[in-house]
């Protein structure tokens, strides 16, 4: 899509246009209306003229003459001679040596000139100023310049535009969409049956996945104007310019339907209204001025209104209910075919090799929005331009995916042999744990890098396929192996370091979790003691039950983790000797991958899963 920027001066510019204009005016044209007109005849002529005594001023120059008659009305121009006694005849003929002739001019013509002419120039800037100064105020009853104007930006159909081929991984997204290209592309098949489009489509989804970039896909199937605005553009510090801006805006959108307008993070003026004295008036009537609006539009009329948010718990009822934003689309994180199809979506801009494999890249970046995707593929073509190589091959996107989520590696940061030796058993503790126990995801790759995220080590585990439920038995299984690498400090060092931090509260979180959310305990059954807000941005929670309650989930919280780290020991303990054997070969190598780690875990005389 291309931007249709309104060109907005500030007056300052007007100001200068005008000095601009009358500096060119007095260096130019002024001179040239005020010199006289000169008149050229050859030297004979001036001869003649002397001899009948009809020279009234003259100027001598080494190069030409200038002289006028008698009565001084005609300036005449011829060039010099070698003439000694000139002058002496020029005397006796009474002529008067003058200088600047050229530039004599009558006071009458002088007045008009100097006075006249650049006041009526400046009368005529000033009020195209004040027309043009009007316009941006938004017209004659403006209260400021240009506080009610939308400033939405406005684009057009160009040979760039995004298409709904350009998007991928939101299938189900795109179809709830097409219909509304089909309706601006025929309206008449829907109003024949008498059937009316929704006036608003509610977008909603985590950051990243694409909210924005379907708008600008609907607008580009449909080839219609795009109006596109934040939510918080409309806010603003005097009461009522937030309003006016809604009213400007819609007022652009009537005036060029059919078209769409795009409100993104409509949460910035759409949240709830709690009636409370004291509270935002500027957000409040900029809320009511657009629910106005919307229940203002005629039924076919053309515009449809588009908005995102991440969150819409926090949206006023008034706003959400049919007949304003009538469809809410989800737009959620791709699913294992979504992730791959936008892969291949955006490797299409970089050079591959022959060995890549979307559909690995696509398990290992389980989570991941379009947006991280994009970056993936972006960090691993700027990694091939690092290594001095000119396509991009699956390591490239591999170690890009570690990138995104560990960070780069820090290569100045120098372990000793203990703290490394530390890391390793740490690291191959959580890879052995959740290869003894059945229903875990297999491990994928461990390594001792530090990282700076902070992390020293990490080891991943990636699903064979998208999982959209989990067993008690499974997320058990999971705080397990989260324990695996304080187990393995305990049971080979006798010490424990400060390397569990982040397991520890990822077990914490799951084991609250299964008791307050997902009623996975004996105690207190299906009761929810804890209610999710902003679930597409981290899913925070807050408890809602009495304190003894909450002291009784703290205990057996303690109690679940405990008796999981107590089974991950266990599982060390009878696997000792290929703790040993792993970690030594991992403190040796620094990296390995799954297919070594299970090669060595499956050798003769060890343990077989």
């Amino acid at each position: 899509m291309k931007e249709v920027k309104n060109p907005k001066k500030p007056l300052i510019y007007y100001y200068g246009i005008v000095l601009l204009v009358l500096f060119l005016f007095n260096l130019l044209v002024t001179p040239l209306l005020m010199q006289r007109q000169i008149t050229e005849v050859d030297y004979g002529t001036f001869m003649s003229m002397i001899e009948e005594k009809n020279i009234g001023n003259v100027e001598v120059d080494s190069s030409r003459i200038l002289f006028t008659d008698k009565d001084n009305t005609v300036l005449y121009e011829t060039g010099a001679m070698n003439d000694p006694t000139l002058v002496q005849r020029l005397y006796e003929s009474g002529a008067k040596f003058s200088q600047d002739m050229e530039q004599t001019t009558s006071p009458l013509m002088s007045f008009l000139l100097t006075f006249v002419l650049p006041l009526v120039i400046f009368i005529g800037l000033g009020q195209y100023m004040t027309k043009k100064i009007m316009s941006q105020m938004g017209g004659k009853n403006a209260m400021s310049f240009g506080m009610g104007k939308s400033n939405a930006k406005v684009y057009v159909q160009s040979t760039e535009g995004i298409h709904f081929s350009d998007v991928a991984g939101e299938d189900e997204a795109k179809e709830s969409l097409t219909e509304i290209v089909d309706y601006l592309h025929n309206p008449q098949k829907y109003t024949e049956v008498g059937a009316s489009m929704p006036k608003g489509l509610l977008l909603v989804g985590p950051p990243g996945t694409g909210k924005t970039m379907l708008a600008k896909a609907v607008a580009g199937e449909a080839n219609v104007p795009f109006f596109s605005i934040s939510g918080s553009e409309f806010v603003e510090m005097f009461v009522g310019m937030g309003a006016s801006k809604v009213r400007d805006l819609f007022k652009q959108a009537k005036e060029k339907a059919p078209c769409i307008v795009f409100i993104d993070e409509i949460d910035a003026i759409g949240k709830k209204r709690d009636g409370q004295l004291g509270g935002n008036d500027e957000r409040e009537q900029t809320l009511n001025q657009l629910l106005t609006e919307m229940d203002g539009f005629e039924g076919n009329n053309g515009v449809i209104i588009l908005a995102a948010t991440n969150r819409p718990e926090s949206l006023d009822p008034a706003l959400t209910r049919p007949g304003r934003f009538d469809r809410r689309v989800p737009v959620e994180l791709p699913d294992l075919k979504g992730r791959e199809e936008i892969l291949k979506v955006h490797a299409k801009k970089i050079k591959l090799a022959d060995d890549v494999d979307f559909h690995t890249i696509a398990r290992m970046a389980s989570g991941a929005s379009g947006a991280e995707l994009a970056n993936i593929v972006n960090e691993a073509a700027l990694r091939a331009v690092r290594s001095g190589r000119k396509v991009v091959n699956q390591s490239d996107l591999e170690e890009s995916i570690e990138v995104v989520i560990a960070g780069y590696q820090k290569k100045n940061t120098v372990l000793s042999d203990h703290e490394k030796k530390v890391v390793s058993y740490h690291e191959i503790g959580h890879a052995l744990v959740a290869a003894m126990q059945s229903h875990s995801a297999p491990v994928q790759k461990i390594t001792i890098i530090p990282r700076t995220s902070g992390a020293l080590g990490y080891t991943m585990q990636v699903e064979e396929g998208d999982k959209y439920l989990m067993t008690k038995q499974e997320i058990e299984n999971k705080i397990a192996t989260f324990t695996g690498g304080r187990a393995a400090e305990e049971v080979v060092f006798g010490e424990i370091t400060t390397g569990a931090s982040n397991d520890i509260e990822q077990a914490t979180k799951l084991a609250r979790a299964m008791i307050t959310r997902y009623g996975m305990s004996e105690e207190f059954d299906m009761v929810a003691m804890e209610t999710v807000t902003n679930q597409y941005l981290g899913g925070d929670t807050s408890l809602s039950c009495s304190a003894d309650t909450q002291k009784e989930i703290d205990k057996k919280v303690v109690e679940l983790v405990k008796k999981q780290h107590e089974k991950a020991i266990n599982i060390l303990l009878e696997n000792r000797q290929k703790l040993d054997e792993l970690a030594m070969f991992l403190y040796e190598k620094e990296t390995i991958t799954g297919e070594e780690f299970m090669e060595i875990l499956n050798r003769t005389g060890g343990v077989e899963k």
